[in-house]
């Protein structure tokens, strides 16, 4: 086969030669890897060939490496490992070879390969001479072999983890890297690609970290490399202090003078590249702080690891009105574009954190800049006054913001109104929003909306749905809020009621403006709907339920649309998704209190009908609406669902089928417990169909890890509905629970988002099991759960002796204990006596702070004491 001419054709203009000559490559691949695989690296290595070949060449080849889908990216890995080792050898001296390359694109693609390589080969202890040859490059003299070896060392410590290189070979990299970016380095190319491989090197640094000598000389290369002519180079540098600063915040302080002088230098002098991830450096300084903050809630005597130095408070004097500075930097045309992030968002973005951070201490620093320029002609000094404003509603204490606010909120009211400039309306409102978040309907003691002021904020927020689209939608997100504020309150009627009719005239009104695609007007006009509807007091229960048919006519309209064009597809999928939305609202609401149910049952049929129709369009983010909205069916109607089973089963199926778009799966999963929930033993005809499909997904590695916690919880929801009937079910269910419960009793937590996924799936096992046994409770087949409780009290006993279970897990896991006792009374008598669980677990949870675990506890005590006693 002539590779190269193959290649060639494969980017050929004309359709049918690249179609035959991907075929071809295709063909290739599958008749003889080996070979393929040899061919396309010579290929890429070969310096005669045409650069377009080699590096297409160089893209089949990371793409013969890796895949985002995680089961393709196992298959690909088992291939290349089983692979002949000498075909292995001669790729492996292809790729070293192209680094050597003249052409900086094959060059490139073959960094990217080796990396790939070494993350499937260095884990097996395979190539281990690699970062070997790589060091020994960096002494090359030819410049550009040095760039990409040094890009190639970046691109490996991004692909392998750290604890797969030994240290000393970690110190070499760091080594070479740091080299690379001295200001001693006269190649800026050299220089670049050497910055980018110590960010990706810096999770390698640990041990080198803790050592001053070692962290000082990487410190000041980062520091000085911030200070190079090359603004690329400066870019990376800041990257690089972004990085440090979340990964080694506990070792910035000797450092953090000097990099607040740079930052400051860069931000108000440099290109706004670098200025925005000068930044971010601070942003990120938020973040560690506030995280530590939260975890140990101001408290450091005793088991606090990392300190908090406070390094934003000391900062506060020169870093706000450093921040403030950046708001009057705006863009002309940044409220109209989506994703627009220039100087002045990311520097409110950044005030909004340091006020999180530092709480009330922000306010003084900030509230002369707006008292300044909240009236000035100029609309920069407005719009930047009032960003400045709404970014630091949130940390201060409502008693240290109340009063400002009241004084502040006529004006905005009057500025949203009368302001002549779109930018300033834009930020007034969203402003506005953030006042009814984060100060009204509070537990504070200070009342910002009173019945004096409130006509007024109404009347505003409606007119102000009528401008351009931008302000719109913050007027919206507004009036959210707003409605957000009055869903606690206990009383039966709420301020909102007179004016009902009159909003959601508006919001309908909005939703049919010609313009409500832009700025996600129409979306934000149908949360505010959903929200005004959700906080609304019984009273105007007459008025939502005329909102029904209303809402049921718009979904119907979608559903008319003749063969629509890919763009209209889209856009229909979008509101019918929005109008599913609408409607799940409605039935919660609706179907929540008796008195409206029987008036609302009367378009039970109509809006399952439409719900059907919706499945029928077959779109993945409609599924999840309508999904959703028919969960809340089942729950209002209860047995009545029974007649819509027969027609619906199917898209049951298929959503439970779904493994691609597993949110469309998972919540699927959710209305099968819904569906239990209403229909009870009526359920029994459908269960074979469920449980075999539940079953499958379990077994499936495609299908996402997140789904099958809720899985588990389901088998729960089955059993409490079917009862004694479950029987068949327990001798595939049972197995997977118990070799699923093996696994999560001993799983290491090696992060925080393991942990957090150990816990869901241990919390789907301990409601399975519950679900299991209470279903079975009082039926004369409760000896058939005999075999499995020796299992089950192990599963506890472990449980509580590996001490990392979160509070969740916790209620669920001595309810369970209790469930066991309950269930099989006298016969289990002798098993719990012997369990740790019923000693020392119930102790502790007895004397828990937690009122619900303390319930479940009490329950369980109660329990335990009937079967031992029984």
């Amino acid at each position: 086969m002539e590779v190269t001419q193959v290649l060639l054709n494969a980017q050929s203009v004309d359709g049918t030669i690249r179609k035959q000559a991907e075929e071809s490559l295709k063909q290739f691949q599958e008749q003889n890897l080996p070979g393929f695989l040899l061919s396309i690296s010579a290929e890429l290595a070969n310096e005669e060939k045409p650069v377009n070949c080699r590096k297409l060449a160089g893209l089949i080849l990371k793409n013969a490496l890796d895949a985002k889908e995680p089961n393709m990216k196992v298959e690909l890995v088992r291939r290349w490992l089983s692979l002949d080792i000498n075909a292995k050898i001669q790729i492996r001296k292809y790729l070293l070879q192209t680094l050597s390359s003249s052409a900086p694109d094959a060059q490139s693609t073959a960094s990217q390969v080796i990396a790939k390589v070494a993350g499937i080969e260095l884990p097996h202890k395979q190539w281990p001479e690699l970062i070997g040859s790589l060091l020994s490059n960096t002494h090359q003299l030819p410049a550009h072999v040095k760039q990409a070896t040094l890009e190639t060392l970046g691109y490996l410590c991004e692909e392998v983890s750290s604890d797969v290189v030994d240290q000393d070979q970690v110190n070499k990299i760091l080594t070479a890297v740091v080299q690379g970016m001295n200001s001693s380095e006269t190649n800026d190319d050299v220089r670049l690609a050497a910055t980018r491989a110590l960010y990706n090197a810096l999770g390698f640094a640990q041990a080198n970290f803790t050592n001053d000598m070692e962290r000082d000389y990487i410190m000041r290369v980062v520091c000085e490399a911030t200070l190079s002519p090359e603004l690329k180079i400066r870019q990376a540098a800041f990257e690089c202090l972004v990085a440090i600063s979340s990964t080694y915040y506990e070792k910035l302080a000797p450092y953090i003078r000097d990099i607040f002088n740079i930052a400051a230098k860069a931000v108000r002098e440099d290109e706004e590249p670098i200025a925005l991830q000068a930044i971010e450096f601070w942003s990120s300084i938020c973040d560690e702080e506030i995280d530590i903050l939260e975890e140990y809630a101001g408290d450091f005597s005793g088991d606090s690891d990392i300190p908090c130095f406070y390094f934003i408070k000391q900062a506060l004097p020169a870093l706000v009105p450093m921040l403030l500075e950046t708001l009057l930097k705006q863009e002309e045309d940044q409220d109209l574009e989506e994703g627009a992030w220039n100087l002045a968002m990311a520097g409110g973005t950044c005030l909004g954190l340091v006020a999180q951070t530092v709480g009330d201490d922000i306010v003084p620093l900030v509230l002369p800049f707006i008292e300044e320029n909240i009236s000035k002609p100029d609309w920069r000094q407005r719009e930047a006054a009032t960003y400045a404003f709404g970014s630091i509603l949130e940390g201060p204490s409502p008693d240290k913001l109340a009063s400002i606010v009241n004084v502040a909120l006529d004006f905005m009211l009057s500025a949203l109104m009368k302001d002549p400039n779109n930018h300033v309306k834009d930020t007034t409102a969203w402003t506005l929003g953030r006042i009814f978040e984060f100060l009204h309907g509070s537990t504070s003691e200070t009342v910002i909306i009173t019945p004096e002021n409130f006509q007024q904020i109404i009347t505003v927020l409606l007119q102000s749905m009528k401008d351009a689209p931008n302000v719109a939608e913050k007027a919206c997100g507004a009036l959210y809020f707003l409605a957000q504020g009055y869903e606690n309150i206990g009383s039966s009627s709420s301020p909102l009621t007179p004016f009902f009719q009159d909003i959601v005239q508006a919001i309908l009104t909005v939703t049919h403006r010609e313009d409500a695609g832009e700025s996600r007007l129409r979306t934000a006009a149908y949360e505010a709907l959903n929200e005004v509807v959700r906080s609304a007091r019984d009273d105007t229960a007459p008025m939502i339920l005329q909102l029904v048919p209303l809402i049921m006519m718009e979904l119907h309209k979608t559903l008319e649309v003749q063969k629509p064009s890919t763009e209209e597809r889209e856009k229909q999928a979008e509101l019918q998704g929005l109008l599913c939305g609408c409607l799940q609202v409605f039935i919660q609401k609706l179907g929540a209190s008796e008195a409206t149910k029987y008036a609302f049952m009367q378009y039970a049929d109509q809006i399952m009908g439409l719900f059907l129709r919706v499945f029928a369009c077959r779109s993945a983010t409609v599924h999840e609406e309508a999904m959703l909205a028919i969960g809340a069916l089942a729950y209002a109607t209860g047995h009545d669902f029974e007649k819509y089973m027969p027609e619906f089963f199917k898209y049951l199926e298929m959503g439970l089928q779904n493994f691609e778009e597993y949110q469309v799966c998972a919540i699927t999963v959710g209305v099968v417990g819904d569906i239990c929930r209403a229909l009870e033993e009526k359920v029994l005809p459908y269960c074979d169909g469920i449980m075999t499909q539940l079953l499958k997904d379990l077994s499936s590695n495609q299908l996402h890890r997140s789904v099958k916690p809720p899985i588990f919880s389901c088998f729960g929801d089955i059993a409490l509905a079917i009862g004694e009937n479950f029987e068949k079910y327990l001798m595939y269910a049972m197995p997977m629970l118990q070799s699923a419960a093996e696994l999560s009793a001993h799983t290491p937590g090696f992060d925080d988002e393991m942990t957090e996924y150990t816990n869901l799936l241990r919390n789907g096992i301990l409601e399975a099991y519950s679900g299991i046994f209470q279903g079975f409770k009082s039926s004369p087949k409760t000896q058939l759960l005999m075999p499995y409780a020796p299992h089950i009290l192990q599963f506890l006993d472990s449980l509580y002796q590996e001490k990392d279970m979160d509070d969740a897990v916790t209620k669920t896991a001595i309810g369970l204990l209790g469930d066991v006792a309950d269930t099989l009374g006298s016969n289990v008598s002798s098993l719990i006596q012997l369990s740790v669980s019923s000693r020392e677990f119930l102790n502790e949870c007895l004397s828990s702070d937690d009122h619900l675990i303390k319930e479940s506890a009490e329950w369980a005590r109660m329990a335990i004491s009937q079967a031992v006693s029984g």
